[in-house]
């Protein structure tokens, strides 16, 4: 008797499988998906960011990428930042990315600069307040995108948090291995260039419908973004420190200092106390105790309330 022989069927080549199953595009038609989704960004953006801020902002097309996932925002480098996103019957996951100087010159300008006077920010991780101008730019994207794919869905966009590329965490959903397409934003305000990115999955942009918002969908009042960005300044926690200065001593005497010995404070009465956040002096004020904690009361500040959120922010 005489025993057959069974051959493994050759697997099937994975971007041959990803395309028979919808999962990636061919380059002509993603880019033409992607060029009028840019469209609808440069038509619709500025007016509804120059209506809330104040000051003119240029949007415009920049081309587009495509590539997995990981490689592609990797591939950006740092100091820029990230909104992982849904869009409910649309999109399970899609993640828009801000450089960090097109937040930077944003707060900037809000906070009452000419942007004509405004250098090239160098890019940098954002602070905790400009992360929450992060957020608020990624509402106004993800609210231009969802009117733009409106056909798809009568859902809002459910935004994560805004977040320092440095801080993103590793996943193993096979997330990083998704076939994407890259839509690049350039941005002008003033004398600055700078970008946003949104990153799509090309299984769910091959499906999509993109049509151009009617304007009401977008529209917000310069003092509806005013009050956001208040609100948001006033729950964001900053780190304070205090320094007090010391009396001098001999390098002699600090050299041979132990546990258990005692430098006095510099002053014989109020003691001055500097105190700051972000290596920016804020206010002068004097040392005290309340019951068992030790406070400070200020007593001075440097510089008005808008130089101190200035100093904050920075």
């Amino acid at each position: 008797m005489s025993t057959a022989t069974v051959t493994a069927a050759p697997s099937m080549d994975p971007i041959v499988l990803a395309r028979l199953t919808g999962k990636l595009g061919d380059r002509e038609t993603i880019s033409k998906l992607c060029a009028t989704l840019g469209d609808v960004f440069s038509k619709f953006l500025p007016d509804m960011l120059e209506s809330e801020l104040g000051f003119e902002v240029a949007v415009s097309y920049a081309g587009f990428t495509m590539g997995k996932f990981g490689e592609l925002t990797e591939g950006l480098g740092g100091a820029m930042a990230f909104c992982d996103a849904s869009l409910r019957d649309w999109c399970e996951h899609f993640t828009l990315i801000c450089d960090s100087p097109l937040i930077i010159t944003l707060v900037e300008n809000m906070l009452g600069a000419v942007s004509d006077s405004i250098e090239d920010p160098q890019p940098r991780p954002l602070s905790k307040i400009e992360l929450d101008v992060a957020a608020m730019m990624f509402d106004r994207i993800s609210g231009v995108l969802k009117t733009a794919v409106s056909s798809a869905t009568s859902f809002e966009p459910l935004l994560g948090a805004a977040h320092n590329a440095e801080l993103r965490k590793p996943v193993e959903d096979g997330t990083q291995n998704t076939h994407v397409a890259m839509v690049n934003m350039a941005v002008g305000i003033g004398p600055v260039l700078s970008t946003f990115h949104v990153v799509i999955p090309q299984a769910t942009l091959l499906k999509s419908v993109i049509a151009a918002p009617r304007p009401a969908n977008v529209a917000k009042t310069r003092a509806e973004w005013s009050e956001q960005l208040s609100e948001q300044v006033r729950r964001s926690k900053v780190t304070l420190e205090a320094r007090i200065h010391l009396e001098p001593q001999t390098l002699d005497t600090i050299s041979r200092l132990q546990p258990g010995d005692i430098i006095p404070f510099n002053e014989a009465g109020d003691v001055r106390v500097d105190v700051n956040a972000n290596g920016r002096n804020l206010y002068v004020c004097e040392f005290g105790r309340s019951g068992a904690r030790y406070t400070v009361r200020v007593k001075d500040t440097y510089g008005s309330e808008d130089d101190i959120l200035q100093h904050i922010i920075g």
